[in-house]
């Protein structure tokens, strides 16, 4: 069993295909003065051709997952049209009188090591865009075919090293059964495409092999748990097949819930949004029955891209939004990026701790500009629908008080010009640092709702970096610190009378719906996948027991402690289930 990352969920079981690596050995070729022109002109027709190439993908992809997901390729074609990597590869051929394909190679192999020695995981990933794009362009310089996947052979799972996005928009999930690539990350563009495509997925597992997987082993791909197991025994085989056929029944029986209100058997409603990030993922969550968005990631609209995205840009997409979801609501969270987001156009600084620096609601207040194009933007999209707009990483009320100033700039500013809104928009915040809740009391004045962002809550508060392997195990959300932030900044909203939900991955987690039920909250906002899980438990469930539970929680001194008490809750809920069948 190899342990990596789980970026796209399911399981898949099969043989193994493993993809060559895309590597290239050219010899020093040097060229005499005269042939310069003619090299120049090998390489403009090679990125022509890459680009007719990349924008055919481009369309074959927004086909099959959706216009958001297709941007990815507008990053690659930008590479093509940056300066800097243009002038780098036109330095080598000029100045050192080398071939095109050698200078496109080593101007590769340059900015590729640049960017693998940055400590940032963002820069990483892109690192592999360019190796995607130059790769590409070395491939019609030397006249070379595509390295192609079985098509007409048994569907098998894909191994890789690591997989571009242009290897990747070629799959056909009939053929793929899953994929595991030796290095990645979730928020690489392969694992948003293989989540796009419902492709399982687990990355990260080169450190872990003892010996390279060979094409045609038995594999197992667990992406839910981010696990591989290799040649597994016939017993691990029937039971993985058997948690296939429970998945394949479970989507077939959850299909049967989608317009059934989500309230308890004793009448407690809680709002099930979704957390989204492209109007792709906005179609799985109606079709999964969704009371609204209860979190709009606007960094996608920012990202993979050579310039910020203009007013007229973003308010097509948030209207787009808030006309599909009909009157539902529609919480937009304003840019969010620094710490693990970063932008190639817009330079932040270095600095030691990105995670406790200069991102989300701090550059907004710094960049008033870029702020108040995306406060405008939202506000007209709010003339479509129930907008709403939420601010992140609050950590004081002088910062709400900063944020909601300029917004109503915005608002003069588009009355001037008599442009409609809706003027009583709501206003919220994410609660997601410690210094927000220990003055939740006082935020609660400035808003009319907050959301909580339990993964930040949950390493801010215990001082954990859930991606540091070493330190990883600490990041535990059922903390009974964690849990005590959690109940002073419910009853502070409460006693303010606003609006309280839930937006990290806590939301999602059905252990903690007797907590949610509990403390009384009016939301949960979860991955679209998630909501008919927890519709289904939602409903059998009733808010008494529920806060008997809280009440035994409160009582624990440990994580564990709390773990087994919801487990305990658990297997009384499954028996409860078994008893109520046979009675039937």
């Amino acid at each position: 069993m190899i342990q990596g990352i789980g970026a796209s969920s399911g399981i898949a079981i099969g043989k193994a295909f493993v993809l060559p690596n895309w590597e290239w050995d050219l010899p020093e070729q040097k060229i005499d003065v005269g042939d310069l022109a003619r090299e120049f002109d090998r390489l403009y027709e090679g990125i022509r051709t890459s680009k007719f190439e990349i924008e055919q993908m481009k369309d074959e992809l927004r086909e099959v997952v959706g216009t958001e997901e297709s941007y990815i390729f507008d990053a690659h074609l930008a590479i093509l049209d940056d300066p800097v990597f243009m002038n780098e590869i036109q330095g080598i051929i000029q100045r050192q009188y080398k071939a095109a394909e050698v200078a496109v190679k080593e101007a590769i192999d340059h900015f590729v090591t640049m960017f693998d020695l940055l400590d940032d995981e963002y820069m990483k990933e892109r690192a592999i865009d360019i190796k995607d794009v130059g790769n590409r362009l070395l491939k019609h310089l030397l006249g070379a075919p595509e390295i192609t996947l079985p098509s007409d052979t048994q569907p098998f799972i894909l191994v890789a090293k690591e997989l571009s996005p242009s290897q990747l928009v070629h799959l056909n999930p009939n053929h793929v059964l899953g994929i595991a690539t030796l290095v990645g990350s979730t928020t690489s563009h392969s694992s948003i495409m293989a989540r796009a495509l419902g492709i399982p997925l687990v990355v990260g597992i080169e450190t872990k092999l003892e010996e390279p997987i060979q094409t045609g082993d038995m594999m197992i791909i667990d992406g839910d748990k981010g696990v591989v197991h290799l040649e597994p025994d016939e017993e691990l085989i029937d039971r993985y097949s058997e948690l296939q056929l429970f998945h394949k029944e479970a989507t077939v029986r959850l299909k049967g819930i989608v317009s059934v209100q989500s309230v308890t058997q004793d009448g407690k409603e809680i709002e099930l949004g979704a957390n989204i990030s492209s109007l792709k993922e906005l179609d799985v969550a109606l079709a999964s029955g969704t009371n609204g968005v209860g979190l709009f990631r606007t960094e996608f609209l920012y990202m993979d891209r050579n310039r910020l995205p203009r007013e007229e840009e973003q308010y097509e997409v948030y209207r787009t939004v808030a006309e599909k979801l009909e009157g539902r609501p529609l919480i937009i969270r304003t840019l969010d990026i620094g710490g693990d987001k970063n932008l190639d156009y817009f330079e932040l600084p270095e600095e030691e701790n990105p995670f406790l620096g200069y991102r989300a609601i701090r550059i907004c207040l710094d960049k008033t500009e870029l702020f108040k194009t995306q406060l405008k933007a939202i506000l007209r999209a709010s003339a479509h629908g129930q907008v709403k707009i939420m601010y992140p990483l609050i950590s004081s009320v002088e910062e709400v008080v900063a944020a909601n100033q300029l917004l109503e700039e915005s608002k003069q500013e588009l009355q001037a010009i008599g442009v409609g809104f809706d003027e009583a928009i709501e206003v919220g915040i994410m609660i997601e640092l410690p210094a927000a809740v220990m003055i939740a009391d006082m935020l609660a004045e400035e808003v009319d709702f907050f959301s909580i962002g339990t993964n930040d809550l949950t390493q801010f508060t215990l001082a954990v970096d859930r991606m540091n392997e070493q330190i990883s195990h600490l990041y535990e959300p059922y903390h009974p610190a964690v849990l005590r932030m959690l109940k002073l900044t419910i009853e502070a909203a409460k006693r303010a009378g606003i609006h309280v939900g839930v937006c990290g991955e806590l939301a999602g987690d059905i252990d903690a719906l007797p907590i949610w039920l509990a403390l009384d909250v009016d939301e949960l906002s979860m991955s679209a996948h998630a909501i008919l899980p927890i519709k289904e438990r939602l409903i059998r469930l009733n808010q008494k027991d529920s806060r008997s539970v809280f009440d035994e929680i409160l009582k624990c001194r440990t994580s564990a402690q709390i773990h087994q008490v919801l487990s305990a809750f658990q297997a009384r809920m499954e028996l409860n289930d078994k008893e109520s069948s046979i009675l039937k």
